[in-house]
C-alpha cells in the first residue's frame, strides 16, 4: 500500500540519463516547508503562443474539439517539469497567450519577452510568418498543431521544431499497416476543405512509396445537406468503384467521414482520418506507462488528452529535459541542448524520441486507433532502416527539400 505522502513510481517517459531523478521525485514525499522553499536560480520563461481557429460544429453530436487543446498539454508539461527539475534547482515559468481570429499574431510574439523557447500552436501560415520574424531568428519555436508536410520540405526553416507528427507520417504510418495486412487496394474519397487535399495527397504517396494502390478517387461536399439523414443513399455513389481492399477517406473536419462507416457501396473497412486512424496521441493509449500521463492530464484537464495536447505536453516537457541535460535555465544553453544532435527525450512511447536534423521533426511511433483501441504501432514490424525504423515514418533525408539543416550533423 503507498503512503499518503509518498507518490507511485514510473520512468516518467524519460531517457535513461536523467532516470534517476525522476525516480527519486516518485518515491520522496514532499513536506510543505520542502514545497514552499523557493528554487534557486530564475525560472526559464517558456512562452505558448496560439491562434485561435474557428472551428465547424461536429456531426452525431460528438464532443467539440476544445477550447484549451494544446494549452493543457503545455500546463502538464510545465507541471512535469518543476517536479523534476526542483531536484537540480531548476525551475520553470508558462508565459501563455492567445491571439483571436484576425489579430496579427506577429505583433503578439513581438511583445513577448525575450521570446527564445516559444510553444505555437497556430495553423502553417501563422508559423512560416513567425519562423520568419528578424525577432525570432534566435529562437526555437516548437510547432505542435500544423501537420502540413511542406513545413518540413521546402518551407522548413532553421529555428522551426515539430512536435507534431506531419501528414506525411500519420500517411505512411497508415499504408505500412495495410501493406502489412496485404490491403493494398484503396479507394479515395477526399472533402472539399483544403487540409483533405493535403490528406489525401499525403496518402496518394504513401501508396506509391509502401507498394498499395488507389484504386479509384471520388470527391464529397456535404454542403447544403445532412449526411445523418441521408447517409443510407448518399455515399453509394462516391463509393463505388473497382475492386478495393479499404475504403480511405480524408475529411478533417469531420464533416462527413464518420457517417461513411456502414453506408459505403461494398463491405470494408473505413480508414484515414475516420474509421481506423493514424495519430500522435488518443485516449486508448495505455502501454510505456501512458496510463499514468493520461491519467494526469484528465485529472488536469477533465478531459482525455488529444493529439495537441500531447504535443504541447511534449514541447514542454523536451524543454524541461533540455535544461535538465544543460544543467542550467538560460536560454541560450537550453536551446543549445535542445537542438544537439545527441539530444533524446522520453514520451511515454516506449522509445527515446529525437529531433530529424534533416527538418527538425520529432521521430516517433504513430498509433493506428479505433475507437477503444490501439490496433497497431508504427513502424510496423519489418519495415527497416539504416538509421532507425522511425525514418520510414515521414520524409526521409533523401525525400526532404529542406536545405535549411543542410550541414547539421546526426
Amino acid at each position: 500500500m503507498v503512503s499518503p505522502g509518498a507518490r507511485r513510481v514510473s520512468t516518467c517517459g524519460r531517457p535513461l540519463a536523467v532516470l534517476l531523478p525522476c525516480i527519486l521525485a516518485s518515491l520522496a514525499p514532499v513536506s510543505p516547508a520542502e514545497a514552499a522553499t523557493p528554487m534557486a536560480g530564475p525560472p526559464l520563461t517558456i512562452h505558448y503562443l496560439e491562434r485561435r481557429v474557428e472551428r465547424p460544429v461536429p456531426l452525431n453530436n460528438e464532443d467539440p474539439i476544445p477550447d484549451d487543446e494544446g494549452a493543457k498539454g503545455a500546463d502538464l508539461g510545465l507541471k512535469d517539469s518543476n517536479a523534476t527539475g526542483r531536484f537540480l534547482g531548476l525551475s520553470f515559468a508558462l508565459d501563455a497567450k492567445v491571439v483571436a481570429p484576425g489579430d496579427d499574431i506577429r505583433q503578439a510574439f513581438r511583445d513577448l519577452a525575450d521570446p527564445r523557447l516559444v510553444v505555437v500552436n497556430a495553423p502553417a501560415a501563422d508559423v512560416i510568418a513567425l519562423a520568419d520574424l528578424p525577432e525570432a531568428q534566435g529562437s526555437v519555436l516548437l510547432n505542435i498543431a500544423a501537420p502540413d508536410t511542406r513545413l518540413r520540405d521546402a518551407d522548413c526553416r532553421k529555428n522551426l521544431l515539430h512536435v507534431l507528427p506531419s501528414r506525411a507520417m500519420l500517411a505512411d504510418a497508415l499504408v505500412q499497416f495495410l501493406a502489412f495486412r496485404r490491403w493494398s487496394r484503396i479507394l479515395l474519397v477526399s472533402g472539399p476543405a483544403p487540409g483533405d487535399a493535403l490528406y489525401a495527397e499525403a496518402l496518394r504517396r504513401s501508396a506509391r512509396k509502401f507498394g498499395a494502390r488507389i484504386v479509384a478517387e471520388s470527391r464529397y461536399d456535404p454542403q447544403g445537406g445532412d449526411v445523418r439523414d441521408t447517409a443510407l443513399r448518399e455515399f453509394a455513389l462516391p463509393t463505388r468503384g473497382p475492386e478495393h481492399d479499404v475504403v480511405a477517406v480524408a475529411d478533417e473536419a469531420g464533416a462527413f467521414g464518420a457517417s461513411l462507416n456502414y453506408n459505403t457501396a461494398s463491405p470494408r473497412p473505413l480508414v484515414g482520418t475516420q474509421g481506423l486512424a493514424p495519430a500522435a496521441w488518443g485516449r486508448p493509449v495505455e502501454a510505456w506507462a501512458a496510463v499514468q500521463l493520461q491519467g494526469r492530464f484528465r485529472k488536469l484537464a477533465g478531459r482525455p488528452m488529444r493529439p495537441v495536447d500531447w504535443a504541447g505536453w511534449m514541447a514542454v516537457h523536451a524543454v524541461g529535459e533540455a535544461a535538465v541535460k544543460a544543467r542550467s535555465t538560460d536560454p541560450a544553453k537550453v536551446r543549445a541542448a535542445l537542438t544537439a544532435p545527441g539530444f533524446e527525450v522520453g514520451g511515454f512511447k516506449g522509445r527515446p524520441l529525437s529531433f530529424r536534423a534533416w527538418d527538425g521533426q520529432l521521430r516517433q511511433p504513430i498509433f493506428l486507433l479505433w475507437p477503444g483501441a490501439v490496433t497497431a504501432t508504427a513502424p510496423i514490424e519489418g519495415y527497416l532502416h539504416h538509421r532507425t525504423e522511425l525514418d520510414t515514418l515521414g520524409l526521409d533525408e533523401p525525400e526532404s527539400a529542406c536545405r535549411a539543416f543542410a550541414g547539421t550533423p546526426g
